[in-house]
């Protein structure tokens, strides 16, 4: 989406520890959420993963386990050329994974990100994801860490380990993008590409990363995307709302743009107006899906009407049926077959 205007600029700094909960001070907002979170869904995703949630992560493949032929769906950087040679037929490194790992969630909370045509807006749905997330996996001994981008990059939250730590980031998450412009003509359009380049420079060993975004931005943001997927594990989760997908007959409208304040008033009760609003934003998914694609992540898709629960399952199981597919797991079904 294009801007009239510049975002002011904001120099990244780092979130302090929330109070500990029930002070004077404590922040009973983040508190009530995780609580909830932790009776509802991470409940349920006990029961339904059953410990298939380390398929979330990826380990940074420190010590070598095996050498076993290319199969189509690997990584070919680890292809072992010198055993290619010798063989001539190509060959991977098959690793084991490291026990702790990290986590970072790249947070998008501009102000679109605020929109929502039903009880709950994207924004909530980013916290909850974000905190079931970091709580699953600080559980296990991983640390968890956030750059959070409102306006411009505010906060990076080093990686840290414990339910205090992803107290930290959701409290961090609630208070970031909240502070408006000034003035109009400070107000402009997101720039991924700035969050991407500042988690670039931030996290320092290998990691696993969730871009949690709508992707409403500036261009330039699939170079960086796919630069970071070159070092890390990236998981693109997208948020949308399904108004944004396809238009109902309300009559007329005054729309108006979060980012920019920009108005527009349409009239929705024209069949003309919506199919073409349905053709440019099917026409959005489409580029969208190729350039993450393109960049070499996967993407978890998170609507405002979407079941938590059910979509990190499902996610879970896409993750699996991948990392067979890179252990040659079909390959070697296919031979057996044969």
């Amino acid at each position: 989406m294009s801007s009239w205007f510049r975002r002011p600029e904001a120099r990244p700094h780092a979130v302090p520890n929330p109070p500990q909960s029930g002070g004077p001070a404590a922040a009973p907002g983040a508190e009530r959420v995780l609580r909830r979170l932790e009776w509802t869904v991470l409940r349920r995703l006990d029961g339904l993963l059953q410990g298939q949630h380390r398929t979330l992560m990826r380990g940074t493949g420190l010590d070598l386990a095996d050498l076993r032929e290319y199969q189509l769906h690997d990584d070919v950087r680890h292809i072992d050329w010198n055993v290619t040679a010798r063989t001539a037929t190509p060959h991977v490194r098959v690793f084991t994974e490291d026990r702790e790992m990290s986590a970072w969630f790249l947070l998008d909370l501009s102000p679109s990100v605020d929109f929502g045509s039903g009880e709950r807006r994207k924004r909530q749905i980013s916290a909850e994801f974000t905190a079931v997330l970091a709580r699953l996996l600080t559980r296990q001994g991983n640390r968890v860490g956030a750059v959070l981008y409102g306006q411009g990059v505010e906060a990076v939250i080093p990686a840290g380990t414990g339910r205090r730590q992803v107290l930290r980031l959701l409290h961090a998450a609630q208070r970031a993008g909240l502070a408006a412009p000034k003035t109009t003509s400070q107000a402009g359009a997101t720039r991924l590409a700035d969050l991407l380049n500042a988690a670039a420079h931030a996290i320092r060993r290998r990691a696993t990363v969730f871009v949690v975004s709508d992707f409403i931005s500036e261009p330039g943001w699939e170079r960086p995307l796919g630069q970071l997927a070159l070092r890390h594990d990236v998981v693109a989760v997208r948020l949308n709302d399904p108004l944004e997908l396809e238009l109902p007959d309300l009559g007329l409208l005054t729309l108006r743009d979060a980012e920019t304040g920009e108005q527009l008033l349409v009239d929705t009760a024209s069949p003309r107006f919506r199919k073409r609003f349905a053709a440019l934003s099917a026409q959005r998914e489409a580029d969208l899906r190729a350039a993450l694609a393109s960049a070499g992540v996967d993407a978890l898709e998170l609507s405002t009407d979407d079941d938590l629960a059910e979509a990190i399952v499902r996610f879970v199981e896409l993750r699996r049926q991948r990392t067979r597919l890179a252990s040659g797991g079909m390959a070697a079904h296919l031979r057996q077959a044969g």
